[in-house]
């Protein structure tokens, strides 16, 4: 049976499953932003990276279908917005739950393409790999089998997977999936203000429109040139 955190909607509805962190964590009330429903406020400004470009942090998990569904998507909305966008992309590691093992995996494989320079050439076809595929990509050997596949050297490869600064990116993970309150994947989060989700903005195709609209708004509020 599929695991309940492959459908959108990461919420504890199940009995024995861990509570999510935003039942675990403080008490929250999320008011609707000026986009209605499609969007919410952050209850508490999160930090962003300087930039002169509005920071937009997408919260994925490579075994979700609506992520995979919205990945090429935002990639072309990065690359419409490459001038004044700078997407961060955040692999879901839901501490505590029955997926965590495979989140981590999953984690470790996305951190290690950042680090070798690939995710933009190699995102999609991880996607691909696990859900067209059904590749296991949750450890070290399966993962560098399928990289030598996709044309990375062995050794850089595993070097990369090994390497400190991964294992430090995949423990931040696991904070920033709690710190962001998150719920439901995709979410992306702009400038640590708004976020909006498929059930937020009315589907997965809708999400590129509101992250426009949450983009000017921001840009509006917050001139940076």
């Amino acid at each position: 049976m599929k695991s309940l955190l492959r459908s959108t909607v990461l919420l504890a509805v199940a009995t024995g499953i861990a509570a999510s962190p935003v039942q675990a964590g403080a008490a929250t009330t999320h008011q609707p932003s000026r986009e209605g429903s499609q969007a919410v406020r952050v209850d508490q400004l999160k930090p962003v990276r300087e930039s002169a470009r509005t920071e937009a942090v997408e919260f994925f998990w490579y075994d979700c279908g609506h992520s995979q569904q919205l990945e090429q998507p935002l990639q072309a909305w990065a690359e419409k917005h490459r001038a004044d966008v700078n997407l961060r992309r955040v692999p879901a590691i839901w501490q505590g739950s029955p997926e965590e093992r495979a989140q981590r995996g999953h984690a470790r494989l996305y951190y290690t393409l950042e680090r070798l320079g690939l995710v933009e050439r190699l995102q999609t076809s991880a996607f691909r790999a696990i859900h067209s595929n059904e590749q296991d990509l949750t450890t070290e050997e399966t993962t560098a089998d399928w990289a030598v596949r996709q044309g990375i050297e062995p050794q850089a490869f595993r070097d990369a997977y090994r390497s400190a600064d991964v294992q430090r990116s995949v423990e931040d993970a696991v904070a920033l999936f709690v710190q962001y309150q998150i719920n439901e994947l995709p979410t992306v989060v702009v400038q640590g203000e708004e976020r909006t989700s498929p059930t937020r903005a009315g589907g997965v195709e809708a999400m590129p429109d509101v992250l426009d609209r949450l983009v000017e708004q921001d840009q509006q509020r917050n001139p940076r040139h």
